[in-house]
């Protein structure tokens, strides 16, 4: 069976008292939960009385037959799976309720073997299919405050200092690696600041000319050079009474950085080719990759604007230090490309999973959203499997004897996340994971249910 927190629970079916015993009898001895009816009526009440993960029913029941009772159990809301025993002659008639949501049919006489192995791989599906609603609702009460989606501890402390430095004027300097997600994060200090109301506007500094940038950020007057036919607003201008964000603001060349200290502190811009000055009132966020104190010292970048820029500075996490989080931003992910491509795809397949969870993820978040889309796009069926995963991602990955921890982490986050490490070099076998780490296997349960209770509330 699978290896979970709390024994999966299973309802059997039977109106014949000795298959029904004998069936008991076999689960409870594998460790399973298990309630019995002998007709399909006493099976609706427990069904809907109580949270089962699977119910294993006879096809031939007094009054409601099996294929009535599968029929009434899948109309349920979060419905058990359910498995058909049949004999012989009626696996026809066991096909039809498999078409009516059946996850599969046994023969009879049973092979325990066999009933076993598909037990577990329905219990797998409908435990795959609780998470997912479980992440669908956690992502809804992220997305309602904020579009930045996670769970794990250093995104939740990042987030909460966004909060707090979104309820001053101060400006914010957002630093981290490429792709952790920075424009996001400016936008989210937008829409919680007091400027919610006025424009969030968007410059890459890395990404055109400095020709194009000058003229971009500060705004041209009619004739101003070859090509100015009209008078035209900067960055600057358009975010009056908003938010500038400038992106990658250590690829700014030291004359425009010049030009936006003088910004910064008159408080007005004046256009390429105007003698006239205009009264500026904005947000100023910036972001970047580079390390802008060592470009400082070797005179890369002015020291002035530097301290201008660095009032309130905040680091966003790389994805491989809240790798707890991969979960739920591939369900946000699958459900953003899904109504881009006109997909319905529901979830990702437990492998794939692991796949993700055993990468280092150098592009971080936007590395996993690009994956993510791909894997919508080119996936088949409702799962996402690894035959959607790239390449690289799929073959196979050597098992990391050692991880990184920051400094500054809450030691019961390194006990959290040394379980976990251990947890899949034993394949999530707790036994031997706890004879590796010299703990009980109590106290694998008790970790992992304390972290689960902390997700959930």
């Amino acid at each position: 069976m699978l290896d979970s927190l709390e024994p999966s629970k299973i309802l059997v079916v039977d109106d014949e008292p000795g298959i029904l015993g004998s069936l008991e009898k076999i689960l409870t001895r594998e460790g399973f939960s298990v309630l019995t009816a002998a007709d399909a009526e006493k099976a609706v009440e427990i069904v809907t009385s109580e949270d089962l993960d699977l119910v294993l029913t006879d096809l031939r029941l007094p009054e409601i037959d099996g294929i009535e009772l599968t029929r009434i159990i899948r109309k349920l809301p979060n419905s058990p799976e359910v498995i058909i025993m049949t004999a012989y002659g009626n696996i026809e008639t066991a096909v039809n309720a498999m078409k009516l949501g059946a996850y599969d049919f046994i023969s009879k006489p049973i092979k325990k073997a066999q009933l076993l192995k598909t037990i577990s791989k329905a219990i797998e599906k409908h435990s795959l299919v609780k998470e997912n609603i479980r992440l669908r609702n956690l992502l809804r009460e992220e997305t309602a405050t904020s579009k930045m989606v996670g769970n794990a501890e250093s995104f939740r402390k990042t987030l909460s200092l966004l909060e707090n430095v979104a309820k001053s004027r101060a400006t914010v300097l957002l630093l981290g690696e490429s792709g952790t997600g920075k424009e996001l994060a400016a936008n989210a200090v937008h829409q919680m600041s007091t400027q919610k109301n006025g424009k969030f506007v968007v410059l890459n500094c890395g990404a055109l000319p400095e020709s194009i940038i000058e003229s971009e950020l500060f705004g041209y007057s009619k004739g101003a050079f070859t090509g100015a036919t009209e008078d035209r607003l900067g960055k600057i201008r358009q975010a009056q009474n908003g938010t500038l964000f400038l992106d990658e603001i250590g690829e700014l060349k030291p004359q425009l950085q010049v030009k936006l200290l003088r910004v910064l502190q008159e408080g007005t811009v004046e256009p390429l080719g105007s003698d006239r000055s205009y009264k500026i009132d904005f947000r100023l966020v910036c972001a970047t990759h580079r390390d802008l104190k060592t470009m400082v010292v070797e005179g890369n970048f002015r020291e002035d604007l530097y301290y201008r820029l660095n009032v309130i500075s905040v680091t966003l996490p790389p994805l491989r230090d809240r790798m707890d989080d991969i979960p739920l931003l591939c369900a946000h992910f699958i459900n953003k490309f899904n109504i881009k491509n006109s997909k319905i795809v529901k979830g990702i397949d437990p492998s794939a999973l692991d796949m993700l969870l055993s990468w280092e993820w150098p592009g971080n978040v936007r590395e996993l959203e690009n994956i993510i889309e791909r894997a919508v796009v080119l996936s088949q069926g409702e799962m996402i499997t690894p035959q959607d995963l790239p390449i690289e991602i799929t073959r196979e990955q050597p098992f990391r004897s050692s991880f990184e921890v920051p400094i500054g982490v809450p030691l019961e986050d390194v006990e959290l996340r040394l379980i976990r490490e251990t947890l899949k070099f034993t394949d999530g076998n707790k036994h031997a994971a706890a004879r590796l780490l010299g703990i009980t296997t109590r106290t694998i349960y008790r970790k992992l249910s304390e972290e689960e209770l902390e997700i959930t509330e």
